[in-house]
């Protein structure tokens, strides 16, 4: 006598108890009969194979349970023309930060929401799905798709797993982000369910000018990015991609990645020298490979470092502008020369080059030992030891002999070229 949902609604109330695992088909044939009746028999009936009113009525008790204490209710929020099922007990709202609606943990349950809401287009779209895989809400394994006019982001970390998901439709955009404690998946995923089968598109999309205010630089709409722990510099040795950083920039990485887009491993790494050698996971072409300068260069001959100087803030290498000071080291180190520039901490790992964009050597971190030098002093590691580490990691270095004189703009574009950001993560 059950219409066809009811009896679909049996089947998937069977198959969270653990006692069916056909297709959800609304038919009641064998395989439905005796999942009936093995369910009967868990809970002390006498196993028919037909669920009386009563028993149907004890199931889904037990099928709801999941959802006792989180305060289910239909929440309509016309800022962002969003309504769906939220679970009131666990999360409130808190503020409106365009695109975003934050809804943060109002209990004992460590879970965030954001309701997503703005106009837009395909780009629009896009953009949006690149942004929200930059931040710390949404752990980077996870299955993640766009596709046309919508996407969905599943983010699988130890401590939380998010779940986002946003459509387009007659130029809004519109979606959430469900962040729930890892190890809770049977509440989560029943949770999650709801809350998709109850979304509902109100009229309007929230307004930008909604709540805004100072933002901070490593925030979005409130949001923190995720960030390295630390972020050097390196540059190309090969045409397969290789690179050449300090060993500092690579120290204790769980994760390490060439420009924030290829995965690389340490190949070599010289803790005495201060340098080592990253392989990405897959072949890169670099427009560009260091060429290492041969002939001795002159003391306070003009020199360039390239590197991230603000740790990939800007987005592109910078060039820094000094002299070679001295050809060793300040106890007569044959393997650093002194440089008489100002680098950032972002610069180490960069390339020295000359005036014609040859390889002098490597800027190298300013060392940890308690010591304070002026900003203007700096060290390289030379041509000669670089090119003994390269070697020795089965990369055989370029060499040149030509000492042309290019225009500061030609070398900046030359270094740019070769140099890369090498990024630490957790």
């Amino acid at each position: 006598m059950l219409d066809r949902d009811a009896r679909a609604a049996l089947q998937e109330a069977m198959t969270w108890a653990g006692v069916y695992d056909g297709a959800i088909d609304a038919a009641f044939g064998q395989g439905t009969r005796a999942a009936m009746a093995r369910w009967q028999a868990q809970n002390g009936f006498e196993a028919t194979g037909v669920l009386t009113t009563r028993q149907r009525a004890e199931l889904f008790r037990q099928f709801n349970a999941v959802f006792d204490g989180l305060g289910l209710e239909v929440v309509r929020d016309n800022a962002t023309g969003i309504a769906m099922e939220l679970p009131t007990a666990v999360l409130g709202f808190d503020r409106y930060e365009p695109p975003f609606a934050h809804f943060n943990a109002t209990g004992d349950i460590d879970a965030r929401l954001l309701l997503i809401s703005q106009s837009g287009d395909r780009a629009t779209l896009a953009g949006l799905y690149d942004i929200m895989q930059t931040l710390e809400i949404v752990p980077e394994s996870g299955p993640r798709s766009l596709d046309g006019d919508r996407f969905t982001l599943i983010g699988e970390g130890a401590l939380q797993i998010s779940h986002t998901q946003v459509w387009l439709r007659d130029g809004a955009i519109k979606g959430f982000t469900l962040i729930w404690p890892a190890g809770d998946e049977a509440r989560r995923s029943r949770l999650l369910g709801r809350m998709q089968d109850s979304f509902e598109w109100l009229p309007g999309t929230l307004d930008p000018a909604e709540g805004t205010g100072a933002q901070d630089i490593d925030l979005i709409s409130g949001l923190e990015i995720r960030k390295p722990k630390q972020a050097r510099s390196g540059f190309y040795v090969d045409a397969s991609g290789a690179v050449l950083t300090t060993a500092e920039a690579v120290a204790n990485c769980g994760r390490i990645t060439i420009d924030e887009a290829y995965e690389a491993d340490v190949v070599l790494s010289d803790a005495d020298l201060g340098v080592a050698i990253l392989r990405p996971r897959q072949p890169l072409a670099p427009v560009r490979v260091a060429a290492f300068q041969e002939v001795t260069p002159r003391l306070l001959s003009d020199v360039a470092v390239s590197g991230y100087s603000y740790g990939g803030l800007l987005g592109a290498p910078t060039v820094t502008f000094g002299q070679l000071a001295e050809l060793q080291g300040l106890n007569g180190e044959a393997h650093l020369k002194r440089l008489a520039l100002s680098a950032l901490e972002g610069d180490a790992g960069g390339p020295v080059l000359d005036t014609g964009g040859a390889v002098l050597g490597m800027l190298l971190a300013r060392a940890q030992d308690g010591r304070t030098l002026p900003d203007e002093v700096s060290f390289a590691a030379t041509n000669g030891a670089l090119q003994a580490v390269l070697t020795q990691g089965g990369i055989t270095p370029r060499v040149t002999s030509d000492q042309e004189r290019i225009p500061a703009e030609a070398l900046t574009d030359r270094a740019g070229e070769m140099t890369v950001l090498v990024s630490c993560w957790d």
